[in-house]
């Protein structure tokens, strides 16, 4: 049996009367920004969906303002704007695909919003997310003042409980898997 995982409204009840359904996520949520350790949280993120027939809920949110590269018109903004949705759903689009050809049931949202984490926080509400798997990208000094933490707003802000994974855990997961996936084949 797969070791528990308390769900939304668990802590408020008896850990001894708990029904086998409270304590097996339905939907995970694993928010998508493209990078390495955001790859790396999906992995672990399917592997826990998995193991409890969960569906995977890939989301990925647009900046509300994205910084204009060089060349692109203010006047074309919007264009601009619609075509990041559009190769932000394409590339959930893909990793679903893959990740439905393993089995798994997963679906796909593209959000726009200045302020990611409460833009996945208000997903994973909407959608009644059961977990949230989420990498940080291991900024410190500066860098996570000036950029903020997208992990802690959701840690701060979930109803559901949020597996964080440190951008070095991310990677020891993934080289892990890895190994044991690979290795055996040597």
């Amino acid at each position: 049996m797969p070791p528990s995982i308390s769900t939304r409204g668990a802590a408020q009840r008896n850990p001894n009367t708990m029904s086998p359904e409270a304590i097996s996520p339905k939907l995970i949520l694993a928010p998508i920004d493209f990078s390495d350790f955001s790859h790396h949280a999906l992995d672990v993120a399917a592997d826990v969906a998995s193991r409890f027939a969960a569906e995977l809920l890939l989301v990925h949110v647009v900046p509300a303002i994205p910084n204009l590269p060089e060349g692109v018109s203010i006047f074309k903004e919007g264009e601009y704007d619609q075509s990041l949705h559009e190769q932000a759903a394409t590339r959930l689009s893909n990793l679903a695909a893959g990740l439905a050809a393993k089995n798994l049931r997963v679906r796909t949202e593209v959000g726009t919003a200045n302020d990611v984490g409460m833009e996945l926080v208000r997903f994973a509400e909407n959608d009644r997310a059961d977990m949230i798997v989420i990498a940080t990208h291991g900024m410190t000094g500066w860098r996570r003042i000036a950029f903020g933490s997208v992990a802690k707003k959701v840690v701060e802000e979930a109803a559901c409980p949020v597996l964080v994974l440190r951008a070095k855990e991310a990677d020891q997961a993934v080289d892990s898997k890895a190994r044991s996936t690979y290795g055996a084949t040597a």
